[in-house]
């Protein structure tokens, strides 16, 4: 067995017989509204990034006994009052077709956005930092 092999074997995560038969998904799908207008970014690495906001409303969550029901709060009577509950997410686009369709969008356009939560590490005043933010695979104008 060569150097090599050893020290990857050393080194790799120990897995499990549970772990093998775990379905791992990171999957989203959003439908919301943008927030501000989307901006393009190109990084210092020569990566160019467009970042928008979407703006979605939480599940309701009822409680009944001592267990929960969660129920969607689109089309229900309360979707439209005020003081719903929302998540303001970011949004990244890296790839050139998300990118593309994340630029055509504007201030309260509804869209729909599929792809995937990362956690992205950055310094931030000389301190390092870290925020989750969904990175599209598809991005669409909505029908509100």
């Amino acid at each position: 067995m060569g150097a090599r092999a050893a020290t990857d074997r050393a080194t790799a995560a120990p897995t499990t017989a549970r772990e093998d038969t775990v379905d791992w998904v990171n999957e989203v799908h959003l439908s919301g509204r943008v927030s501000g207008t989307p901006e393009e970014r190109t990084l210092p690495s020569g990566d160019v990034v467009v970042l928008f906001r979407l703006v979605v409303r939480r599940p309701t969550i009822r409680r009944t006994g001592s267990s929960r029901a969660v129920a969607k709060s689109a089309g229900t009577e309360s979707a439209g009052k005020k003081g719903a509950v929302v998540d303001t997410l970011d949004v990244a686009c890296w790839a050139a077709r998300p990118r593309k369709a994340a630029l055509r969008l504007r201030d309260g356009d509804a869209a729909e956005v599929t792809g995937s939560l990362h956690r992205r590490f950055f310094r931030a005043g000389g301190a390092a930092a870290s925020r989750y933010e969904v990175a599209a695979a598809t991005v669409a104008r909505a029908r509100p």
